[in-house]
């Protein structure tokens, strides 16, 4: 028997198409605020990273009444990065609302998760969203999306997929694209006619896997899930079943149901609805939580697996604790394991040196976003140049393949191709995009992928966009060309000075200004040839009786380029690391001193 007044459903799609937007105007349509209540634009993206980079990175749950039926709503990451976020919570809901941008058509990411989706049979609505924007073709992406289905083998019951055409920034949805739509009804009508009950047994003993981890500082995990059976009481004992077929006990202490954007504390709950609970330490994601007599595991998602990882390491450098409050290796530690409990496409693994850990996530970004949330807690570290993760396959070494997808101004297509050809790309797919850009398609080595970023972006002046996702492993492709220019390294350590710096510009780049304490070994700028240069950037002017005309004037020097965490992670190679701080983000050479530096690069030059 289905629980007929409630529809769990989560919203999928590429990153910027719109999908949080959308959620919004939902819940403003569905009467959760005031009239006059102020409303934050994105307000699902509650995170303050999420918030300053317009991105979700974090799966999230709401509710909505849509007459006497309660539709639960998951608002989902378009990163393919946050690919595991999507694929956890997909096993909560019994469809999907699959977003399309009118204008950009089906990316790599609305390929993934469509993927995802249609193998665990979930019912696909599709919506065409941004029908408003300029340049938009509706109809085209349409027929897009049907061959993506057909691609990916779904079924004859998911192809007969209804279509919405909605602008989720004006509120508005439409069955039909010739007549403009007022408001989002026909989207509400769609999701509660077309996609089912929840599929559970009304009846029985309670069962409820765990799809998500929350944490209060108050009254400890909370564990977020859907009810798949019978029904869960405020202090009912359970049982809770883990992977390795271990048993714990518990009490539900507390027990919430969604609402809008607020969780409400109820009584109980029945099977079908999406419940959080506490009460129950030591729980993890993909735990089933049971009735105290009948403990019975469901199967968790698979999730794939990370392809990039990264060393953590303890700041061993000459400022090395002046920053941040949490500076030792048992911190680190510590902090890192504790985020597998809620980033589950993250892999922590101790190396042979007590003060190191390899970290492995599915990009950069994934991995960035965790050392700059660690940053902003107050943690001190030091993090190396990701490496692919090299796998081997029936004796064959091989490593990630990624599909990339870039769309750039015509005029730039011969340089991306050019640049991309050398780092081991081949091209699939080309076709013109909008007016004056052209859309390729690429399968390129992931290891291609990093560092390429800002070259890309200063080769389109900064109009083109790139999205990756992964796509297979295939054989070793071969060495790929690094960074072509040299660092230029301070000298000696001190504070940099105006004189010893207009020395240095002429050399190259500056990465820092004058007044900027440095040490010996730190990466101050980047040289304009290929090797590695030390200079005194702390050199003053010494005084003298003698003047003449012109030798004495201001010195000018040239802004310095900004680096943040994600072009310094990209800039580095494997002689390099980014030193991460609260207050800043350095550049250094792994080994600091310029003497014993140049004997290993000697002695690696003989082998």
């Amino acid at each position: 028997m289905n629980n007929q007044n409630i529809r769990n459903v989560a919203i999928i799609a590429h990153v910027d198409h719109g999908k949080t937007t959308l959620v919004d105007a939902m819940l403003k349509q569905s009467g959760i605020f005031r009239a006059n209540e102020q409303v934050a634009e994105r307000v699902m993206d509650s995170n303050d990273l999420e918030k300053e980079r317009g991105i979700t990175i974090l799966s999230k749950n709401t509710a909505v009444h849509y007459g006497d039926i309660k539709i639960n709503i998951v608002d989902t990451p378009g990163h393919a990065d946050f690919g595991g976020e999507v694929e956890r919570v997909l096993k909560m809901v019994d469809g999907v609302v699959l977003l399309v941008d009118a204008f950009e058509g089906a990316m790599p990411q609305t390929r993934e998760v469509l993927k995802k989706s249609l193998a665990l049979n979930l019912k696909p609505i599709v919506v065409i969203n941004k029908i408003d924007r300029p340049g938009a073709q509706p109809l085209k992406v349409v027929d897009d999306v049907i061959e993506l289905f057909i691609e990916l083998g779904a079924n004859d019951d998911q192809l007969e997929f209804p279509v919405v055409y909605a602008s989720g920034k004006n509120g508005t949805a439409s069955m039909d694209l010739n007549t403009p739509g007022t408001d989002l009804r026909p989207l509400f009508d769609t999701i509660i006619n077309y996609i089912g009950a929840p599929a559970c047994e009304m009846e029985g003993p309670m069962q409820m896997l765990v799809s998500n981890i929350d944490y209060d500082d108050y009254i400890g995990r909370i564990a977020i899930g859907r009810v798949e059976r019978g029904h869960v009481d405020l202090n009912m004992p359970v049982v809770i079943c883990k992977d390795d077929n271990k048993t714990l006990n518990a009490r539900v202490t507390k027990l919430y149901v969604y609402d809008g954007l607020k969780r409400i504390e109820v009584e109980s709950a029945e099977a079908g609805d999406i419940i959080a609970m506490s009460g129950v330490a030591g729980i993890n994601i993909g735990d089933t939580i049971c009735d105290y007599n009948n403990p019975e595991k469901i199967p968790f998602v698979n999730i794939d697996e990370p392809t990039v990882s990264m060393t953590f390491s303890v700041n061993n450098g000459p400022f090395a604790g002046r920053e941040g409050e949490f500076v030792t290796s048992r911190h680190l530690r510590d902090r890192l394991y504790k985020e597998l409990d809620r980033n589950v496409s993250l892999r922590v693994k101790d190396t042979e040196s007590p003060d190191a850990f390899e970290v492995s996530g599915r990009g950069e970004l994934h991995l960035s976003v965790l050392i700059e949330t660690m940053r902003r807690e107050g943690y001190e570290l030091l993090v190396s140049r990701p490496k692919v993760i090299i796998k081997e396959i029936d004796g064959v070494k091989c490593e990630p393949i990624e599909r990339l997808v870039v769309n750039v101004p015509d005029d730039c297509v011969g340089t991306v191709i050019e640049k991309l050809g050398r780092r081991k790309a081949e091209m699939v797919n080309m076709e013109p995009a909008e007016e004056g850009h052209t859309k390729v398609e690429f399968k390129i080595p992931a290891r291609g992928i990093i560092g390429y970023r800002t070259e890309f972006l200063t080769d389109t002046k900064g109009e083109g966009t790139m999205n990756s996702i992964f796509d297979c492993y295939e054989p070793y492709k071969g060495d790929i060309q690094a960074r072509t220019r040299g660092t230029i390294v301070a000298f000696e350590p001190g504070k940099s000075i105006t004189y010893g710096l207009y020395n240095a510009q002429d050399k190259g780049d500056l990465f820092i200004g004058p007044g900027v304490e440095v040490y010996e070994g730190m990466i101050v700028g980047l040289n304009s040839r290929p090797e590695d240069l030390a200079i005194n950037v702390c050199k003053e002017k010494h005084l003298t009786n003698t003047r003449a005309s012109g030798s004495d004037d201001a010195l000018r020097l040239v802004p310095p380029i900004q680096i943040s965490l994600e072009k310094a992670i990209e800039f580095i190679q494997d002689d390099e690391l980014v030193e991460v701080t609260p207050k800043n983000i350095r550049l250094r050479k792994k080994i600091l001193n310029n003497k014993d530096r140049e004997r290993a690069a000697r002695a690696s030059m003989k082998e």
